[in-house]
């Protein structure tokens, strides 16, 4: 009757020791790739590091476009300088020159009749 008690008690111990393993398992594969797991964390972490470069780059572009505004609103010079560049305005006396835009390249419709 010992030795029942006794290879139960082993057989317990091999089943408790498989149970704490597969949890142990399952718990190590949630951590690494669950919904929250490290995989994911190191992807939003990247992703958060360049919403912050592009915050930064889109901060210092309103700052200048505020400067901008700024002077347009109290600078007679840049006032001229804007209407004179976007307007093609001209004081009297000054004449314009406008050269047309040159066309764009195109290369030959057929390789062949480009080396004849």
């Amino acid at each position: 009757m010992n030795s029942v008690v006794e290879s139960l008690a082993r057989a317990r111990r091999k089943l408790a020791t498989a149970g704490i393993g597969l949890l142990a398992m399952a718990l190590a594969w949630h951590v690494i790739f669950g919904a929250n797991g490290m995989l994911i964390y190191h992807q939003k972490r990247s992703e958060y590091k360049q919403l912050q470069i592009e915050i930064d780059a889109l901060q210092k572009e309103n700052q200048q476009l505020q400067q901008s505004v700024e002077k347009l609103r109290s600078d007679p010079k840049a006032i001229e300088r804007e209407a004179r560049e976007q307007l093609r305005y001209a004081r009297p006396g000054e004449v314009i020159y406008t050269l047309p835009s040159p066309p764009p390249a195109r290369p030959p419709a057929n390789l062949s009749a480009a080396k004849h």
